[in-house]
């Protein structure tokens, strides 16, 4: 898979994936047998830490025991996951990654937990958004990696069920040499940009087109305790002709087919190498962040595995792969502290707003509420 779609596919896609799921998880060979503890005496399962397992020899023991290793919605091409894939296979050549439906959404990442639930290919970790984390916490199982105190209060779930981990700022990306640069949020509903403004999925499912929604309201002068003021923005924008209802993909992007595109920095930054054309804005004024989670499934079926996939994500190296793909690694300012940071990747960072939000847990719940009973008739 070579395109941006994980957020995108969200809402045509929908549950035909995860019906599909168990079919794209090849079946793992040994799982059953493996000591989970690795000779720590400890089971994976209950593990709420490293601490708590033994150490990381231990895990990796245990993990290489279970041989497999199930991840879902995770495309190469998002956020530098490629290489980081590719670096914990080299790390760990005993344990087999099997990487299901890169599309997926992070609501079809549980769907498919669910659906394969007690099977040896139901997912392992999850990577998702805030709000789909919050709705479905009983699907997590705790644990702390070894990085926790690094990460801020705000950015993780107090009891380890889900953590922040890499993150950025909404953006519009545009292809400069057909639309001028959008100065703000209302320049977007002129007649210049007919047909052409796509959000990165549906906001009711896709963490991108939720912050989108998020950046609407902000930049519309409402607060992230009402998301009212985006919905009825993109409500204008459906009006006025200018939204483009087609999943953002890297081919859409190279063909002109999504010109002007909501987005991650991160990941709007990408379509440079597919049109040279291509430049980011991050809007003047209040600027939207946001975080993926990652988290570990309950019902995994490689317990140690899952375990290690997180304390392998959380180390210095592969923060400093997320920041290499433009990302902002949640253990950042600690890194930058104690000298581990990678300083050129930093500096390519673009400018951060002087003013951002992030919304909290209540915030989060409450705006997917609302999305779940307006959207659909806003946007039609």
């Amino acid at each position: 898979m070579t395109t941006i779609t994980r957020r995108a596919t969200r809402a045509a896609f929908g549950m035909a994936i995860a019906a599909t799921a168990a079919l794209a998880l090849s079946a793992c060979a040994g799982s059953a047998n493996a000591d989970p503890s690795g000779g720590s005496g400890v089971d994976a399962k209950t593990a709420t830490s490293l601490a708590a397992f033994g150490s990381l020899s231990d895990l990796e023991k245990a993990a290489e025991k279970e041989g497999t290793l199930n991840v879902i919605a995770l495309p190469h091409d998002w956020a530098n996951y490629g290489k980081i894939i590719d670096a914990f296979k080299a790390k760990y050549p005993k344990i087999t990654v099997n990487e299901a439906t890169p599309d997926a959404s992070s609501a079809e990442e549980i769907t498919a937990a669910k659906t394969n639930a007690g099977l040896d290919t139901a997912p392992d970790v999850f990577d998702i958004g805030l709000t789909v984390a919050l709705q479905n916490t009983a699907q997590f199982a705790p644990y702390k990696v070894a990085g926790w105190k690094d990460i801020a209060d705000n950015l993780k779930e107090s009891t380890g069920l889900f953590t922040g981990d890499y993150g950025g700022y909404m953006s519009i990306g545009y292809d400069s040499s057909k639309y001028p640069a959008p100065t703000s949020l209302d320049d977007l509903l002129k007649s210049d940009y007919k047909s052409a403004v796509a959000i990165n999925g549906d906001p009711t499912q896709a963490g991108a087109a939720f912050a989108a929604v998020g950046l609407a309201t902000v930049q519309s002068g409402g607060t992230l305790d009402d998301f009212q003021p985006g919905i009825d923005f993109f409500s204008k924008l459906q009006k006025a002709g200018n939204l483009l209802k087609v999943d953002v993909t890297t081919a859409t992007v190279a063909s002109g087919e999504t010109p002007v595109v909501f987005d991650w920095d991160y990941l709007n930054a990408t379509h440079v190498a597919d049109n040279s054309n291509w430049k980011v804005v991050i809007l003047p004024g209040t600027g939207y962040a946001g975080y993926y989670n990652q988290a570990v499934n309950k019902d995994a079926p490689h317990p140690a595995a899952a375990r290690l996939w997180e304390e392998f994500l959380y180390s210095d190296d592969v923060q400093n792969l997320w920041l290499q793909g433009g990302a902002r690694p949640v253990r950042m300012d600690a890194m930058e502290e104690a000298g581990t940071l990678d300083k050129d990747a930093a500096a390519k960072l673009p400018e951060a707003p002087s003013d951002s939000v992030v919304p909290t847990e209540k915030q989060s719940t409450a705006a997917g509420t609302l999305l779940g009973q307006k959207w659909a008739a806003a946007v039609q």
